[in-house]
């Protein structure tokens, strides 16, 4: 029983130092968001750094402000869409890597 409770913190404490390795991994991973059809680009990495806006410079009138406001919100957020997806991903291959299931930092381990 004790092998098996060693074994257990070993794992735990490799999945701790690969989750440090991982957050410091997503400052070099970044994502892409737009809206508009691409009028508003944001890119922006998966620690939520926004390193890039682009707008369409159509875009640059006084009487567009406010739906510029509004595609620049909505570029944010589509980037961070694309960042939580791409997080889980290289979660979820951070697990496998350590032969645990995709699922199991959701609750799913013993400890």
């Amino acid at each position: 029983m004790f092998g098996n409770m060693k074994d257990m913190m070993q794992q735990a404490q490799k999945m701790q130092f690969k989750m440090a390795e991982m957050q410091e991994k997503f400052k070099d991973i970044y994502v892409d968001g737009q809206a508009g059809g691409g009028l508003v680009k944001i890119n922006m990495s998966c620690a939520c750094k926004v390193k890039k806006i682009d707008i369409d410079p159509s875009l640059m009138t006084a009487e567009d402000k406010e739906t510029l406001e509004d595609l620049i919100a909505a570029a944010v957020n589509n980037a961070i869409e694309a960042k939580d997806a791409k997080v889980k991903e290289e979660t979820e291959d951070m697990m496998k890597s350590l032969g645990l299931p995709a699922g199991a930092l959701g609750g799913g381990l013993p400890f």
